[in-house]
């Protein structure tokens, strides 16, 4: 399956994000999927997970709540919303798949994905 990122760019602090994942060559119905970012000179981090069914749902402490992830299956499409960003939300952000067999299990550490998109840029300025 191949993933491609999309809705990166240059915003201000306080300002809001819609980051979009599309699959491709597979179903994303057959996947539970995640958001991850690598800061630069950081090591990459999880942001949040959706199960396959989208019915579970970890986000990563850090964003104290700023951050969605939300998934549509019929657009084979995963979302990460991100509200009133910071300086230090710049970042690279990276969508991953991992392949499942029950809409339940949801992960968070990287090896548990074998998919992954390049990525995009998000940066935020004062």
């Amino acid at each position: 399956v191949q993933l491609s990122e999309s809705g990166g760019g240059l915003v201000q602090a306080g300002d809001s994000l819609r980051l979009s994942c599309v699959v491709s060559g597979g179903a994303l119905s057959d996947y539970y999927m995640a958001w991850f970012r690598q800061a630069p000179g950081r090591d990459r981090d999880f942001v949040a997970a959706i199960s396959r069914g989208g019915s579970n749902i970890e986000y990563a402490e850090f964003m104290e709540g700023r951050q969605t992830i939300s998934r549509d299956n019929a657009k084979n499409t995963v979302y990460l919303q991100m509200n009133r960003l910071q300086l230090d939300d710049t970042a690279v952000y990276y969508c991953a798949a991992g392949y499942a067999d029950n809409d339940w299990f949801v992960a968070r550490p990287e090896y548990e994905y074998g998919s992954w998109g390049p990525g995009t840029q998000v940066s935020v300025s004062s």
